[in-house]
Formats: C-alpha cells, structure tokens, sequence
C-alpha cells in the first residue's frame, strides 16, 4: 500500500505494496528533478515539525523512513506497512539503533492515544480502502502533526498517459484506489486537524497537518 524502490508484489492479505515504478532509483533525468522536488518539499516540513518520535505509516521499503531516523538522533521511529517477504528483506537492509518495522494494518494502530509526536503518510492514503479511517488513527497516535503526501489528480492521470503508462487504466496507477484533487485532499485533511502548510510539488500534494 505503500511508496518503494522495487518493483510491487501482494502482502498477505493480496494488497499490492511497493511501488510499480521506481521513482526513488531512477535514472530518468525528468523523474530525478520531480523526485528531487518532492523529496525537498519533505525535508522541508519535517524540519518544521522537528519530531522527536514519529510513526511512518506505509513505510514501503523504509527509503525515507531510514532517513528519518538518521536526522532525528535517538528519537524513536517507527516504520509500519502491510507483511511482505518483499518488504521485510528491505528492513533487514535499512536499518538504525532508533528504527524498527512492524508488519500492521494501518486501519488499527497498536499504539496509545499521543504515542508519536509526529504520524507520516506518504504515497500511502490513495492505496487504503478506507482513508478516513486511516487518517483518524495517524491522529489518534499522533500529538502534534501529520505529514501526510498523495498524487495530484487528475495531473498525476494525465501525466502518466502523457509517458504512455497505464492507457488501458486511463492513466491510473496500478493499486490507487482514491483519488484527490489538492481542494478536496485538504478538506479531507482539515477535518483532523489545522492544515498549516500545503505545498504542491509536481505531481504531489504534500501537507502538514497540525493537530
């Protein structure tokens, strides 16, 4: 349900996890100026939020989550994403002292009320079934903000069968279930809390929420 660096496979349950495309390693001189962009608008945020223990909601491959943890010192962090050999190989390979992966739904968080001062989502809600249900348990979790990133419909759509990808589909991504415009994702998001930044990095819409 999540972003990632390898190609997709099936959890368990037979929810598609990982990413059909590498954005992460890619080459493509495009999509490394897009990712470039996406990736600073993160960083961005997350030094607004300064977390000292965050929870990643759909870790995928734990790319940005490693990352995370890297900055944040001893503060703790937490990678979550549904169980999958595929995802599991890549934890054993990103890991940290303040880091660790568990495989969970993200429809019911085994944490307790305000565990994390920060919650993430990234490439993750258009994947869930339910997003709202997600959202109210990352707010749950969570005491101080949400990060939270989707793809900006319908650019992402068209984008996509601009590079041929995804025609039978009518350039929807294999696995995204949910679709935003950045109006409709921040009022979905403004019902959890202040949207205090939203930012439109092309083809995303990244916010942070303060709750």
């Amino acid at each position: 349900m999540s972003r990632g660096i390898a190609a997709s496979s099936a959890s368990a349950e037979g929810v598609v996890t990982g990413n059909t495309y590498d954005k992460y390693g890619s080459t493509n001189p495009v999509v490394r100026r897009l990712m470039g962009s996406f990736e600073a608008t993160l960083d961005e945020l997350m030094g607004m939020a300064r977390p000292g223990s965050l929870l990643d909601v759909g870790c995928g491959e734990g790319v940005l989550t490693q990352r995370w943890a890297a900055h944040m010192g001893a503060g703790r962090v937490v990678g979550i994403d549904l169980d999958d050999g595929k995802l599991r190989a890549e934890w054993e390979r990103r890991q940290a002292p303040n880091l660790e992966y568990r495989a969970v739904s993200a429809e019911q968080l085994p944490f307790a009320d305000d565990e994390f001062e920060v919650a993430t989502a990234i490439e993750v809600l258009e994947h869930v079934p339910e997003p709202e249900r997600t959202l109210l348990e990352m707010a749950r979790c969570a005491r101080r903000y949400l990060l939270l990133s989707v793809p900006r419909e319908p650019l992402w759509r068209a984008l996509n069968l601009a590079r041929g990808a995804y025609l039978r589909q009518l350039g929807n991504t294999p696995g995204h279930l949910n679709h935003w415009s950045k109006r409709s994702f921040v009022a979905l998001a403004a019902r959890h809390g202040e949207v205090v930044q939203a930012r439109s990095p092309v083809p995303w819409t990244v916010l942070l929420v303060r709750l």
